[in-house]
C-alpha cells in the first residue's frame, strides 16, 4: 500500500515534493492544495486534484501525510499547529531561534488530535543539525562552527518579501572566507555572527515604496538580519529575473576536537552540502521525512518530532535486511 500524500502550497517547495515522489516508488499524491484559485493552478502530474484550503478538512481520512509548503515568516507558525489537528504533517520551519516555540505549539495541537507533526525538515535545520549532534556526541571536547552559502536563502528571501512596498527579493548568505579557512585549518577561532557571514539582498520595490524604510526594515529585522552585515540593493524586476533567477545554495558543517590522555591529538569534521535547487534539495529531505512520519504513526507515536527523534532507517524505502546488506 502506498503513503497517501498531500501538498499543501503550490510554490518552489510545492512544486519540489511534486518532483521528488518521482523517486518515492512507495508514494503516492493525492491533491495539491492551495489558497489561490484552483483553476488557475497547474501542477505537473496528470489526474491529480488541485483542491481550495477551504475544502482541506474534507481529506482527513484520504491522506495519510500533508507536507506542508510555507515559509517559516509567517505561513507555518499558523500552519502547522492548523493542519496537524486534521493530519500528520511535515514542515520546513527554519527560523532556528523560534524552533522551541514552535515545537510547543505542534506537539500541543498534534497530541490532542492524535497526529504526528515533524517540524523544521530540510538541510539547516535538519542534516546539518544531524550532523551537530553526531559530530558534538562523537568529540564532546571541541567546538561547533556553521557556515551557510553562497546560495539563495528561501526563507530570508521569503522574509523581505513580507515587508510592505516589497514587490519581490533575493537573498543571499555568503561566508566570510578568513572565518571559513581559520576553522577549516584547525585554529578554533572565537567567532561572533557578524564574523562568519555577510547577507546581500535584491530588493524590487513596488511603485512608490520608500527605499530607506524598506532598507531600515530589512537591516533591523530580528532573528534574519539584525545581527549581520547586510547590503540592500534596489533593482528593477528585469534585473532580478535576469540575473538572480537561480535557487542555488549549500553549506558547511564543523566540529573541532580533541582526544588523547593530554588532548594531544586534534581533529575536525566537515560535512558540506553544494546544492544547485535549495527548494529540490530541501524537498527531497521533507518527502524522505513523510515515509519516516507515517512510519512512526504506524506504531501509536504523536505529538511533535524533529528529525533528531527519528531512527535513520525509517527515513529509506528499503528493508533493514538491505540496509545492513548495502549501507551499514
Amino acid at each position: 500500500m502506498s503513503i497517501r500524500l498531500g501538498i499543501m502550497g503550490y510554490g518552489n517547495l510545492g512544486r519540489g515534493v511534486e518532483v521528488a515522489l518521482q523517486d518515492a516508488p512507495d508514494m503516492e499524491l493525492v491533491a495539491v492544495f492551495t489558497r489561490r484559485d484552483p483553476s488557475s493552478v497547474k501542477i505537473l502530474t496528470e489526474n491529480i486534484p488541485v483542491v481550495s484550503v477551504s475544502e482541506v478538512e474534507n481529506w482527513k481520512d484520504k491522506i495519510d501525510v500533508m507536507i506542508l509548503c510555507g515559509g517559516s515568516a509567517t505561513d507555518l507558525p499558523e500552519m502547522t499547529p492548523q493542519y496537524a489537528k486534521m493530519f500528520t504533517v511535515v514542515d520546513s520551519f527554519d527560523t532556528h531561534a523560534r524552533i522551541p516555540e514552535h515545537f510547543a505549539n505542534v506537539d500541543a495541537a498534534a497530541k490532542a488530535a492524535g497526529t504526528i507533526g515533524v517540524i523544521s525538515c530540510g538541510w539547516d535545520p535538519g542534516m546539518f543539525s544531524l550532523m551537530r549532534v553526531y559530530a558534538n556526541a562523537i568529540l564532546p571536547d571541541g567546538k561547533d562552527y556553521t557556515f551557510w552559502g553562497k546560495g539563495v536563502s528561501q526563507g530570508h528571501s521569503d522574509a523581505i518579501r513580507r515587508i510592505a512596498g516589497v514587490k519581490n527579493a533575493k537573498q543571499y548568505t555568503i561566508p566570510v572566507d578568513s572565518a571559513l579557512e581559520a576553522v577549516r585549518s584547525g585554529k578554533n577561532p572565537e567567532l561572533t555572527t557578524r564574523q562568519k557571514h555577510t547577507r546581500e539582498c535584491f530588493v524590487v520595490l513596488e511603485d512608490g515604496a520608500d527605499a530607506a524604510k524598506v532598507e531600515k526594515e530589512i537591516k533591523e529585522m530580528p532573528n534574519y538580519f539584525a545581527d549581520y552585515d547586510t547590503t540592500v540593493h534596489f533593482i528593477s524586476e528585469e534585473e532580478l529575473l535576469t540575473n538572480h533567477a537561480g535557487l542555488a545554495h549549500g553549506g558547511f558543517v564543523f566540529r573541532t576536537g580533541k582526544t588523547g590522555v593530554n588532548k594531544e591529538h586534534n581533529h575536525v569534521i566537515e560535512y558540506s552540502l553544494k546544492l544547485d535547487s535549495n527548494p529540490e534539495f530541501t524537498t527531497s529531505v521533507l518527502v524522505c521525512i513523510a515515509r519516516a512520519a507515517y512510519r512512526m504513526r504506524q506504531e501509536g507515536q504523536t505529538g511533535c518530532k524533529t528529525i533528531l527523534d527519528i531512527p535513520p532507517a525509517y527515513l529509506s524505502p528499503v528493508s533493514g535486511e538491505e540496509l545492513r546488506a548495502h549501507m551499514l
